[in-house]
């Protein structure tokens, strides 16, 4: 049948574009090491509390919680943590990381309606 034969040509031309399944499994198990490196990590740094209030975050703001991981992780690796990070801690982690960024501020305008009556 000639449909096998179609299947092959746009395999081979999926592949030709840059789509490769072994590859996107290769980099799908690659992501999947590091997040459970990394999970593994913030296990040994990260206090019970601190890890519960951080997956808490994580639910409502992920971006932000990342941002935080990134932070106590590079600190423990360049050694300035010296014991494990509580939940007060977390927490004044966070205030900073507030600080730092833009605060947004929404204005509202209002127009005035002018009535003839």
């Amino acid at each position: 049948m000639s449909s096998e034969k179609e299947i092959q040509q746009q395999l081979s031309q999926m592949q030709g574009q840059g789509f490769d399944p072994e590859a996107q499994q290769r980099q799908e198990a690659q992501r999947q090491e590091a997040n459970e490196r990394r999970q593994g990590i913030l296990i040994q740094i990260l206090t019970p509390d601190a890890r519960e209030r951080l997956s808490r975050i994580t639910i409502v703001k992920p971006e932000k919680s990342r941002q935080v991981e990134d932070l106590i992780i590079r600190a423990a690796q360049t050694g300035q943590l010296t014991e494990r990070v509580d939940e007060a801690k977390l927490i004044s982690l966070l205030e900073q990381l507030n600080e730092k960024t833009k605060k947004t501020t929404i204005t509202m305008k209002r127009r005035t309606i002018e009535d003839d009556d």
